[in-house]
């Protein structure tokens, strides 16, 4: 590296380069973990712990020499543009939180998920906690330390949150969740005490083919556009899409009893596509051309799952495509069909499996849990008790087995500890998007759904969250889509209205 600073302009396109470097190397990592859950033999693991750690040890590199500090040091009073200056910021914000962080804790923590992904498969396929613990044990403590060292005067918790969820902090979290169990645990105790009976009519109708389902699922991607040039559906043990904007690998999952969760759990995991599609091409494969959070990212899934895949217009459409894979289905009203997709279950133990109401409890479990975890206040040890009790407090039930429990998420097994709270922040910001755009439209979301208008759906989306990519930080997102920060009581008001009329509330 040259003695000399270099001039603002010069390190700005050197900053600007790094960053596509890292972001490159990103979307290589994203292809290997699929890989690695959907293709890979079983036998492979040595090898992709090796391949999966060399990109972890390239962009911890990319982003923690002294040369990114000196050009950072060299456009800090530069004259950028709004957009240079985001980059920038993006670029600052990860050399710190990087740079804070030994490389050899980085290489080990990366060598432990490599290995956790096969334990967790394995103790979940025997119900045996006890193959997964002792991962989950040092995986934990990693993190406390990686938490320790990027801020040691901070909660260990709020730290890691920022890993998934820039620019907000564990207040804004509980704030929503707050909100969420004033007026959703009344809400689930009105639906139970409710009379009415939704119909489960495709439980009557069972089992349903596993590759008849994928070509239902497949039905429904292509029917709301989804672009099969740049997409491929595949089944996982836990749904998940990785990849980037020219080359989204979409997961699912089904089972024998009904086509709704396969069918829902591709439509999610197809707004998570649908993002990473709608990203500005000339910015990829830079900050802004990068999605902005864990929970704008889950705003996308939530919307397409749930906003769209789950109103009645839906099914009005999509039930004869339905019938064509499955004729004995032939029978089934629209309403009918509506109504199974959207049953508030008395039991239920599957977080991707649960209704709009209830799904948001089984995300405070785990967002207690991990936050217990990662502060050292709960021992991996207890972990299935207390996440047996918190769903009796919560939920009213209570798991029977640590499969049905603790051991059915993947999120601790690759690392992901500290981002359940996402997928509740994405579907609050995903009903109030859906507030904007309807307000913008003059139009209900159901009524664009009826009228076939995806594309229309897709390009507002575009326009207002995608395209921006990490232009804004997350708050300032939220407000630039909807005109106002974050908040519960869309969701909550569409949840009321939605279940009230469902079950005559």
């Amino acid at each position: 590296m040259s003695d000399t600073a270099p001039e603002p302009d010069e390190a700005y396109e050197r900053l600007h380069e790094r960053a596509e470097r890292v972001g490159g190397l990103e979307t290589i990592d994203n292809l290997l973990f699929w890989d690695q859950q959907v293709m890979m033999p079983s036998g492979g693991t040595p090898g992709r712990s090796m391949q999966r750690g060399l990109i972890s040890s390239l962009q911890h590199e990319a982003f923690v020499g002294d040369d990114v500090a000196s050009w950072l040091d060299a456009v800090e009073d530069a004259d950028l543009s709004a957009e240079e200056s985001a980059v920038v910021r993006e670029v600052r914000r990860e050399h710190r939180r990087k740079s804070a962080v030994p490389r050899s804790l980085a290489e080990k923590r990366n060598g432990v998920i490599s290995e956790a992904n096969d334990a967790w498969e394995e103790a979940r396929a025997n119900d045996t906690y006890e193959t997964f613990a002792p991962y989950l044990e040092e995986l934990v403590e990693l993190t406390r330390e990686q938490a320790e060292h990027i801020d040691p005067d901070r909660e260990p918790f709020d730290v890691i949150l920022g890993e998934y969820e820039p620019y907000l902090d564990v207040e804004d979290v509980e704030a929503v969740f707050d909100d969420l169990k004033e007026r959703l645990v009344p809400l689930i105790e009105d639906i139970r005490a409710s009379d009415v009976a939704l119909s489960d009519a495709f439980a009557d109708y069972g089992p349903y083919d596993e590759e008849a389902q994928m070509a239902l699922s497949e039905d429904a991607l292509s029917f709301v556009g989804c672009p099969w040039d740049r997409a491929r559906l595949d089944t996982s043990t836990h749904p998940f899409s990785y990849g980037n904007r020219y080359d989204m690998r979409i997961t699912t999952r089904f089972h024998e009893d009904s086509i709704v969760g396969g069918l829902s759990s591709s439509l999610h995991e197809y707004g998570h596509a649908s993002y990473e599609h709608g990203l500005d091409e000339d910015a990829f494969p830079g900050p802004l051309g990068q999605s902005r959070s864990h929970g704008i990212h889950e705003s996308q899934s939530r919307f397409w799952e749930n906003h769209v895949g789950r109103t009645e217009a839906f099914w009005e459409q999509f039930l004869p495509t339905v019938t064509d894979q499955f004729p004995r289905l032939s029978e089934l009203s629209p309403r009918e069909a509506y109504e199974a997709s959207n049953q508030v279950f008395e039991e239920n133990f599957t977080r991707v499996e649960a209704d709009e109401v209830t799904y948001h409890l089984h995300v405070l479990v785990r967002f207690e849990i991990e936050r217990a975890l990662v502060n050292g206040t709960l021992d991996v040890a207890d972990v299935p008790q207390v996440w047996n009790d918190k769903y009796e407090q919560y939920l009213g039930i209570r798991p029977e087995s640590d499969t049905e429990g603790v051991l059915q998420d993947i999120h601790w097994s690759i690392g992901r500890i500290g981002s359940f709270q996402g997928y509740t922040l994405g579907t609050m910001f995903a009903a109030q998007l859906t507030n904007a755009l309807e307000e913008e439209f003059g139009e209900s979301v159901e009524e664009l759904v009826a009228a076939q208008r995806f594309d229309d759906l897709r390009e507002w989306m575009g326009e207002n969250v995608h395209s921006n990519g990490k232009r804004y930080e997350t708050d300032e997102l939220v407000v630039a889509a909807t005109g106002e920060e974050l908040t519960a009581e869309y969701f909550l008001d569409y949840a009321t209205e939605k279940y009230g009329e469902l079950y005559d509330l």
